[in-house]
């Protein structure tokens, strides 16, 4: 399903006629491209968990190669969160990169059917074929935008063609000459964030916020990253206001290039995607321009990079969600849209680590008792008023995206002026205010093509209401089928989710109290015409 046709044929051995030599890509987020090697999910020599390979069925990925040290899960659930025992050296299991190849410093000739490398040969071109279930694709307008542009390419050699996966735009960059541009005391990162609705059709932007010394784009590179990504609303899909969210890591290049940094993205595996998205660390070039799931074709996004003179804290950070993700094929741990979503687990992986973002608490939990009743009367189901009960008795920097991206980057703000630790409990992050060397903002537009355009990602349940239309009936929603993992696999830890009681104890006390005040009202006015009654009486 997920592209194996176009890849059996794209893996046989075939040359590209007239082809440069590729670059090489001497990285991969934190670590050497070359530590790793890439397979499909059918090769029968690959060390990989077997849930992993269920998930991956069809697809491309590099894994590590032989004798690299490999991030294995713990054995328990308690060891899941020891961070003493992280290696940060030990490489991720599995590294989507969906394709075999990448090619950069190419350009597209306006007539969308021709690659031009730099030495002015060129090689026909193609893109895989759109998924079904994807309701938007590639269209002139597409085609006009890459072809202003060096590009850079993951896809596959099909006879004499590149078939492209992802086309990452290679203007897409860290300014690293841009002079220092903090945060006047009119702006908030919020407004940044909301900037003509989210900035879908603004320009690119980079923007530097903090530096510690005036520093040049050489004292940067091969400096690590630690990246927060917001993605903001979709245009086309009413049930994704809220955005998404991940932490990214990389190694600075001189020319300010974050196509081949690594994005954590958690997705629910429980069900298919409509656009083929999976759970995975993946290159951000393929994770925001694959070409049916990459973010950046159906909504804007927003990127803070903390650069570091050391490679610890980044290197932890990805240590501990390299584990996350294993725990998360063996399904350990379970996708919940309210309770352990992608901006949950991202936020757990920090705090674990000892960076305790502050938090921003719930919405009202007298609100979420009301809006159970509401939902569960007016949906005729009571899971409907759980669900809903759970989105507005969250933590708020644990649910939604952008005050995560709100939260975390503020208190980033505030470490890196002040060198506050109070928000830093462990002895690794102890180190944040000494090895911080910038913090950048990066606005990142949406692609064009046939997708309608996204927004700004929403703050509050009330801005939900906001955005998405007040009849509900009118709401677009994309369905997705169940993906529920095979049971000979659930070996893992969570093998029965837990389950929340469907009535919550706040919401049957509200209920129990209206139902009381229903009942004590009545007697109050009667008690009290009663008494008006006698007062209008003559003896």
């Amino acid at each position: 399903m997920r592209w194996a046709g176009w890849l059996l044929l794209a893996c046989s051995p075939v040359v590209l006629a007239a082809q440069p030599a590729e670059p090489a890509n001497t990285s991969l987020g934190l670590y050497d491209a070359g530590q790793f090697r890439p397979v499909t999910a059918d090769c029968q020599a690959c060390l990989l968990l077997p849930q992993a390979r269920w998930y991956f069925k069809g697809e491309t990925f590099a894994i590590p190669d032989a004798g690299q040290p490999v991030t294995l899960y713990a054995a328990d659930k308690r060891g899941a969160d020891d961070v003493a025992a992280l290696d940060p050296q030990a490489l991720p299991g599995l590294v989507w990169t969906g394709t075999t190849r990448q090619w950069e410093n190419v350009r597209l000739l306006a007539d969308g059917k021709q690659l031009q490398w730099p030495d002015g040969t060129t090689t026909p071109f193609a893109i895989v074929p759109k998924i079904p279930t994807n309701l938007s694709y590639w269209n002139q307008d597409t085609q006009a935008f890459y072809s202003q542009r060096p590009l850079s390419i993951r896809g596959e050699q099909v006879g004499q063609q590149i078939v492209a996966r992802s086309l990452w735009p290679q203007d897409f960059k860290l300014n690293l000459q841009a002079p220092l541009e903090p945060l006047q005391a009119h702006e908030s990162l919020q407004q940044l964030v909301q900037f003509e609705h989210g900035g879908a059709r603004s320009a690119y932007a980079s923007r530097l916020l903090w530096q510690k010394t005036p520093a040049v784009a050489s004292q940067l590179a091969g400096k690590a990253v630690l990246g927060i990504l917001l993605n903001g609303a979709q245009g086309d899909d009413d049930e994704a206001h809220g955005g998404h969210f991940a932490l990214v890591t990389g190694v600075m290049n001189a020319a300010g290039d974050y196509g081949n940094w690594l994005v954590n993205n958690y997705y629910n595996l429980a069900t298919h995607s409509e656009k083929g998205i999976i759970s995975a660390v993946t290159p951000m070039d393929k994770y925001m321009a694959d070409l049916n799931s990459g973010q950046a074709f159906y909504r804007p996004s927003y990127l803070l990079v903390a650069v570091f003179s050391q490679p610890a804290i980044p290197a932890h950070v990805q240590a501990l969600s390299n584990r996350v993700q294993q725990h998360f094929y063996r399904n350990d741990l379970v996708y919940d849209l309210a309770r352990n979503n992608c901006t949950g687990i991202s936020m757990d992986v920090l705090r674990h680590l000892g960076w305790q973002v502050p938090a921003r608490g719930a919405e009202s939990l007298l609100k979420a008792s009301a809006f159970y009743w509401y939902a569960a009367i007016s949906e005729h189901s009571l899971q409907q008023g759980r669900a809903m009960y759970d989105y507005l008795s969250t933590e708020m920097t644990r649910l939604f995206p952008a005050v995560a991206f709100d939260a975390i980057g503020n208190d980033l703000l505030h470490i890196a002026r002040t060198a506050d630790r109070k928000t830093l409990t462990s002895t690794a992050m102890q180190a944040m205010p000494q090895q911080l060397e910038a913090i950048y903002f990066v606005r990142i537009p949406q692609i064009p093509s046939s997708r309608a355009n996204g927004l700004a990602p929403v703050y509050s349940f009330a801005q939900y209401l906001q955005q998405a239309p007040a009849d509900r009936s009118q709401w677009k929603i994309i369905p997705v089928t169940p993906n529920p993992l095979p049971a000979h696999l659930k070996d893992g830890l969570a093998l029965t989710p837990e389950k929340p009681a469907l009535v919550p104890v706040p919401a049957m006390l509200l209920l129990i109290g209206a139902m009381g005040m229903a009942g004590f009202l009545p007697c109050v006015v009667y008690r009290r015409w009663c008494a008006w009654r006698k007062t209008r009486i003559k003896p």
